[in-house]
């Protein structure tokens, strides 16, 4: 059973910032991890695109910080520092070294506190044009690079909270004027919507009097309405096939809207995603990959979102002259086999055991292991939410998994998206 660390303490200012401390003095490091609960499914309909665009501009100074000079101070004393955003949240962490928090608390409470007294029209053009230039480069000239635009757009309808992605598009971005961004960051960057969670090699007592140093004089602001978890309804099944793109070879996307993380489908289908696809021996790469040698690849497995629904996807790249038709027939006939025929113990002991090494692995260093703490505390308020989930996936039945999948994973019901290779397409 999994307990709480003893050296695990929770505490919030009044502001309303939470702060989760984890003691570890194996290593002379700190990890400083701040989730901020905005993503893109806070976003307006025409105005996509803004929580991403903020990961970029909270690095390009702030009241008491130039341009460019957060990553420098930090990049000086050897910190490893990011930031990333999703549908349900943004995140921005640093791992320093122990004499380097001082550093980290104050530049990220500087931001946080004073990023629109820096914030004016040229900084906002220039991060913009780095976004769409980004979109451009990871997406719109990638083979197959809009797969998960497409497939979110078919999933879920029009207005709904997931309809897009957080990346934005290329008109919203462009259309965002000063304000909207302004407003946009006095509406979510408040203390009261973040989690901050230090992990290493602290004193508790020390680091919260440090914490209330930098952050507690940061005002309160207004808390954000809470965003409800938007219903999706069961859409008319959405095909989509794709003819027109410089892509290699043909290819197979499905997409499932599934229950929300925190429900224990979730958990059944990250047994199911480990039983299908992402073990080395998994039933559609043993099928598809090395038995048909009709796909080169197969990918997928559970995105859990807090929003309502989750989704659930399976990949197939497929070989040389391979028609989408054949990897959908096989992609269709494994797993529907897995929601009628119960799986073997093997097959769950070693989709359970996946599943906890796949956690371990993620936090084994200190900033592995604050993101686990701020991704609980923040969405679920609970900072130990992932050992409590990674718990309950380990209690998970075979005849659990075959339900789940019956009942979720109809492949009647998915959005499919098929690309195919201009040439073929052509004859």
């Amino acid at each position: 059973m999994i307990t709480t660390p003893a050296l695990r303490h929770q505490h919030a200012l009044a502001n309303g910032l939470r702060v989760v401390i984890e003691e570890d003095h194996d290593t002379p490091a700190v990890a400083v991890n701040l989730w901020y609960g905005v993503g893109s499914r806070h976003e307006k309909a025409g105005r996509t695109g803004l929580a991403h665009l903020f990961e970029h501009l909270m690095f390009q100074g702030s009241a008491n910080t130039a341009a460019g000079e957060h990553f420098a101070l930090l990049d000086a004393i050897g910190a490893q520092l990011n930031a990333t955003t999703s549908h349900d949240r943004t995140n921005y962490f640093e791992t320093v070294p122990t004499q380097g928090l001082d550093l980290a608390l104050w530049l990220e409470a500087d931001r946080l506190g004073g990023l629109l007294a820096a914030l004016d029209q040229t900084g906002l053009d220039n991060q913009r044009d780095v976004v769409r230039n980004e979109r451009r480069q990871r997406m719109d000239n990638q083979p197959y690079g809009t797969a998960w635009e497409r497939l979110f757009a078919a999933t879920f309808e029009p207005g709904h909270q997931y309809h897009h992605m957080p990346i934005g598009s290329m008109r919203d971005l462009a259309d965002a004027t000063l304000d909207d961004v302004r407003d946009f960051f006095r509406e979510h960057y408040v203390p009261g919507n973040a989690v901050l969670s230090l992990v290493g090699d602290v004193d508790t007592e020390e680091a919260l009097a440090k914490v209330e140093r930098y952050f507690g004089g940061i005002d309160a602001g207004a808390m954000p309405q809470a965003k409800a978890p938007q219903p999706t309804h069961r859409r008319t099944p959405q095909r989509i096939d794709v003819t027109d793109e410089d892509v290699p070879n043909s290819a197979v996307f499905l997409m499932w809207p599934v229950p929300a993380d925190g429900s224990d489908a979730c958990d059944h289908l990250d047994l199911a995603a480990q039983i299908l696809t992402e073990a080395n021996s998994s039933r559609l790469k043993r099928e598809l990959v090395r038995r048909e040698r009709a796909a080169t690849s197969v990918h997928g497995g559970l995105n859990r979102m807090v929003g309502g629904r989750s989704v659930f996807t399976v990949t197939a790249m497929g070989a040389d002259g391979v028609e989408p038709h054949r990897l959908l027939e096989l992609m269709t006939e494994t797993i529907q086999r897995l929601g009628k025929q119960t799986p073997s113990e093997q097959e769950l002991e070693s989709a359970r055991a996946n599943c906890e090494a796949g956690h371990l692995q993620a936090t084994q260093d200190l900033g592995g292991r604050a993101d686990s703490l701020s991704h609980g505390a923040c969405l679920f308020g609970d900072p130990g939410y992932d050992e409590a989930t990674l718990e309950a996936i380990r209690t998970c039945g075979a005849d659990d998994v075959r339900r789940t999948v019956s009942d979720w994973l109809d492949p009647a019901e998915a959005t499919v998206l098929t690309y195919r290779p201009r040439e073929d397409a052509a004859r």
